[in-house]
Order: C-alpha cells, then structure tokens, then sequence
C-alpha cells in the first residue's frame, strides 16, 4: 500500500517536472564546430570583454600537450590564463576547492573548462562556488539548488560522451563518503561549446568506446523516460543514429576525422536531451559505481545499460522500437516487441564488439545494498523512468553485474 502510494507521487512529480520541462526557456550554448575550431574560442571570449581565464583541465591532458594550441591562441587574443589541472577523473569536492581558490587569487573573470566530463564537471561546480561562496556543494545537491548565476563558462570537450558542454548536470564526489551526487541547474549551462573533433584524434579506443556509449546511455534514457518531448525525442534520435554509424569506426580508427565530428556531434545531441529530459536508472547506478570504485563513468553505464534496458523492456517497448529504427536496425513495419529485443541485442554487440564487459570487476557483493539504496535516492523521485524499480529488484540487477 505504502510502496502504491509512493509510485503515485513519484508519477506526479514526473507530470510536473515534464511541463515546467516544456515551458523553461534552457539556455543553449553557442557552438564552434569542425576541425580546428578551438582556435575560434579566443576571439569569442574576447568578444565578451573577458580578459582573464581560469583554464580547467587534467595533468594527462597537458601533459600530452592538447592544451597547447588553446593557451597560444588565448595569448595572442590578449587573454591571460592561469591553469587549473588537478582534476581528478572523477572530480571531488576538494578538486573544487581547489580550483576556486586560484580563481579568486588570481582575479579570473570566466572559466574555459578542456577536456573529457570530468574538467567540464569540475569547472561547472568551480564557478556556482565562486558566485556562490555561502553554500557548499554539498548544499546544491540536487535540482535547481545553484543561488546565482556562474561567471562565463566555455567548454571544449576533448571526448565524445558526456555531453557536459551542452547539460544542467555536474557529477561530483565526496572523497570522505565516496558518494557520487549531481548538481543541476539552467544557471550551469555553458555559454561556448567548442566540438573540434581534431583535439579527438589521439583518444585510446577504449575511451572512444566508453564515452561514446555514454552519449548513447543519455539519448536512450532521454527517449525512453516519460519526460521527453519533440524536441528531446528527435535529438536522442539523431544521437542514436550518429552513435551506430560512426562509433565502432571511430573506435578501429581514431584518425577518421569525419567519424570523431559525428561522434563529437552526437555527444551534444545526446546532451541536448537529457539535459531536458533527464536520466535514468543506468546513471543512478553508474554514479554510485564511481564513487565506491572509481569505475569510469561512460565504461560504468555502456556495461549496466543492456540490463536495465531488459529490465523495463516492456513498459518502454514503442520507445525502443523508435530508436531500433532511428538507429536504422529496422523498420516501422516490423512489431514494436521484435525492434525493442533487436535494439537491446544490438548494444550488447556493439559492447562486444569494443571489447566492453558484460560486469563490474571491481563489484563486491557486500557492497550491494549501499549501492542500491544510494542509487534509489538518486534516482527517485527525480528520473522519469518507464519502469519504477523496487529496492530488491534494485539489489537483483545488480548483483548480474559481479564478475
């Protein structure tokens, strides 16, 4: 009885988190695309009498040097910039610290966050702490909890995935509680994203492939969440036919620059989505697999994806139908229950055929009731998901994950 009446509320959140979906004017950011594109950025940021940047990224990324070709062109626009590269893959509250410090030391007035969903992450919570210096991370936990606005954020994704550059979302952990929580909120959107598929070139496959089953996880969840509308739905729909054709070429060559553009295209779009549309519960758990673990994000949810999908298959059967076609594994004609099981066959093949596993290795099966319960908090009331998830049934997913 308690369980019925819970599920109700949970519907009626939904009903009402979808029509302020619908009215809420989101901010899009102004995107730069193509190869060599990140040389634009400068001038843009010029343009909007911005003369000191905070440049959020991670040791990999200047240590390879990527970063290089974007600190030149902020100097001969007249720019200066002070690098902020402590942050972790996955970013901690200290990360933010830390760099909000150095802002304010160095009298920064905007924030260019390089790399994968990790600096952009951390460089999102980075200025709501900085306009925000009363209210902990901590405290903007959840949905629209950020007082005031960010200093201008512009974002160069170095990987195709997360859709961070384009997102309300921020993921961040506590190191002490090794819990894994988003931030969001419209006043963390980005004003520039930067899609330069050339800064993509030099990804080892196996992030190609993690990330890119990201961005298919946030346009699957998106579409087949009751939240979706035409806009949502014909985002996650493209998302989804750009993954299929171009992420198992991006991942066997990483050189195919027209590949890595579609990629990096399909990462926004999926990102597009949503962004409006929400999550589910392959993010819920994803989350919590990072925090306990350290597990990747993108590798997390391309691995947990194909189990929930099988797990609320039939409640999303017509939605899943509509991406097997989008996707162009099938047709209209064919029924919605064949499309549906052929959609779900075709990720784990795809996972197959990048050498993605079919578990959590770092799993222990004494840690499954935190990490349901961490991931039932997270994803309820707030994730418009087909299929409501008990805590048992929570727990029994999971536990398909251990090696």
């Amino acid at each position: 009885m308690i369980w019925t009446l819970k599920k109700k509320l949970y519907r009626i959140q939904h009903g009402v988190m979808k029509i302020a979906s619908d009215v809420i004017p989101f901010p899009v950011p102004v995107l730069l695309t193509g190869p060599g594109s990140v040389k634009k950025l400068a001038e843009n940021i010029k343009a909007r009498g911005i003369k000191k940047v905070l440049v959020v990224t991670d040791k990999i990324l200047t240590g390879l040097k990527l970063t290089d070709g974007l600190l030149r062109s902020l100097k001969e626009h007249g720019i200066e910039y002070t690098v902020f590269d402590d942050v972790q893959p996955n970013p901690t509250i200290e990360n933010v610290e830390a760099g909000r410090n150095i802002y304010r030391a160095n009298k920064c007035c905007g924030i260019v966050a390089f790399g994968g969903g990790s600096p952009i992450d951390c460089a999102k919570i980075i200025g709501a702490r900085v306009n925000n210096p009363y209210m902990s991370v901590r405290r903007m936990k959840g949905m629209f909890k950020v007082f005031l606005p960010i200093p201008p954020l512009f974002c160069v994704p170095t990987t195709a995935g997360t859709g961070s550059e384009t997102t309300v979302a921020a993921v961040i952990t506590d190191a002490s509680t090794h819990e894994k929580f988003a931030i969001s909120d419209l006043k963390i959107i980005p004003k520039i994203a930067v899609l330069d598929p050339e800064l993509m070139i030099g990804l080892p496959p196996h992030i190609t492939s993690t990330t890119g089953m990201d961005a298919l996880t946030h346009a699957v969840e998106a579409y087949i969440g009751l939240n979706g509308n035409a806009f949502t739905d014909e985002n996650a729909e493209t998302a989804t036919r750009l993954i299929f054709e171009n992420l198992e070429e991006a991942y066997r060559n990483g050189k195919n620059l027209e590949a890595r553009n579609n990629m990096a295209l399909a990462s926004f779009y999926g990102g597009a989505a949503f962004t409006r549309a929400y999550v589910g519960y392959v993010h819920a758990i994803a989350h919590n697999m990072g925090g306990l673990y350290g597990v990747p994000h993108g590798l997390a949810n391309a691995i947990i994806l194909p189990y929930v999908l099988e797990f609320c298959r039939k409640e999303a059967e017509k939605k899943l139908a509509g991406l097997a076609v989008a996707g162009g594994i099938g047709k209209k004609s064919e029924s919605a229950e064949k499309l549906s099981l052929r959609f779900i066959e075709h990720v784990k093949t795809m996972n197959k055929n990048m050498n993605i596993p079919t578990f959590i290795k770092e799993l222990k099966e004494k840690d499954i009731p935190l990490i349901a319960k961490r991931a039932l908090d997270e994803a309820h009331p707030d994730y418009p998901v087909p299929r409501i998830m008990t805590l048992s049934e929570c727990e029994a997913l999971i536990r398909k994950l251990l090696p």
